[in-house]
């Protein structure tokens, strides 16, 4: 159709044979990108890079795909048909996988970004805020001190200097109050402080991991210290079934655990852990104080944490997880793509740190 643009030339082939296919099925339903978008309640522009190759749909849009060209030619569509374009499907997944998570973590790291830009221009307003409130304070201090000094040096004096400073109770009371401010203002800039630092090693750990997932990973095999391991806590047996099956194919060891106490005794009996899924609400011990608990032992806080939780992405839950250790907070439900590269990457670093030392 003309309103879709060529496929690009650096697309890898089975991406571009599923989208190719996409396109012909879409051209089968003769109508536009803009009103087939409208009856999906898609976004056109999202809907044309699925088109164009340069996005990967869910596989409940390519589902909805077939079977509207069903329903528009008045047949439905043969099992054949079905199993064919899941392979394709399959096999774009597979190649285009990275290419997906690179794009999450770059979004991600903008986002640290303006957290980390956000944090530092606050930082410089409190600082000078707290400068002006101390430089007061100062002068008051100063005023109040040769008060005093003039009281001490004439007594015979006082009720006649009382009188001419009637004002000495409302400056002791200004000067309370303003200190009171620079506490409070203290300890604003320290909660800035430790945001902007948390938002510059989120920042460094996202870098790292673009870098990692740039390069292929060819390690050679681990002697005698077995397959790294990958912790997974969550208090919902379907929960946990889901990641499991998501992180299956990765070769690794997965351990699975209900609680926060249970996995605090998994590390205790095993230190080749790569990675830590955590989630964030569970009975008893919830995520944060778990994490909170992990890093405090030696043996255990070098292990990345990545928080998994459907709390949402508000502030106040990402900011908590992040003083708490973690490394990462994804909310579901989640990209399971941009998961198992997240993990793979983990556990390249882990196989690299422990072939080094």
């Amino acid at each position: 159709m003309g309103e879709l643009r060529p496929l690009g030339s650096d697309l890898p082939e089975a991406t571009r044979v599923l989208a190719q296919a996409l396109r012909e099925l879409f051209e089968g339903l003769e109508i536009s990108v803009r009103r087939y978008a409208a009856r999906r309640r898609l976004d056109p522009g999202t809907l044309s890079r699925y088109l164009n190759g340069t996005r990967m749909p869910s596989w409940k849009v390519v589902r909805e795909l077939l079977a509207d060209l069903g329903e528009h030619r008045g047949t439905a569509v043969t099992p054949e048909a079905i199993e064919l374009v899941r392979e394709m499907y399959r096999a774009a997944a597979e190649a285009g996988s990275s290419h997906q998570a690179m794009e999450v973590l770059e979004d991600q790291l903008a986002d640290a970004d303006r957290r980390s830009r956000r944090s530092s221009v606050q930082g410089d307003v409190l600082g000078d805020a707290l400068l002006e409130r101390t430089n007061r304070i100062h002068d008051l201090e100063v005023r109040l001190s040769q008060l005093e000094a003039d009281w001490k040096a004439e007594r015979g004096r006082a009720d006649q200097l009382a009188a001419a400073h009637p004002n000495v109770s409302q400056l002791i009371e200004e000067r309370d109050v303003l200190q009171q401010q620079a506490v409070r203002l203290e300890e604003e800039l320290r909660g800035a402080r430790q945001e902007r630092a948390a938002a510059e090693e989120r920042c460094q750990l996202l870098e790292r991991q673009l870098e990692a997932l740039e390069r292929p990973a060819t390690l050679p095999a681990l002697p005698d210290t077995g397959v790294p391991k990958i912790l997974i806590v969550d208090d919902q047996p379907d929960n946990l079934l889901a990641i499991t099956a998501v992180l299956g194919t990765l070769d690794q060891d997965l351990v699975t655990v209900a609680s926060g106490r249970d996995a605090l005794k998994a590390l205790l009996d095993n230190d080749n852990f790569a990675v830590i899924i955590m989630d964030v609400q569970m009975p008893d011990m919830d995520g944060y104080e778990t994490a909170a608990q992990i890093k405090r032992r030696h043996r255990n806080r070098d292990v990345p944490i990545i928080f998994l939780t459907a709390m949402g992405a508000d502030p106040v839950h990402t900011s908590r997880g992040y003083l708490s250790g973690g490394v990462d907070y994804i909310t579901k439900p989640f990209d399971p793509w941009a998961l198992r590269a997240k993990v793979a990457v983990f556990t390249q670093i882990h196989i690299e740190r422990r072939m080094t030392s």
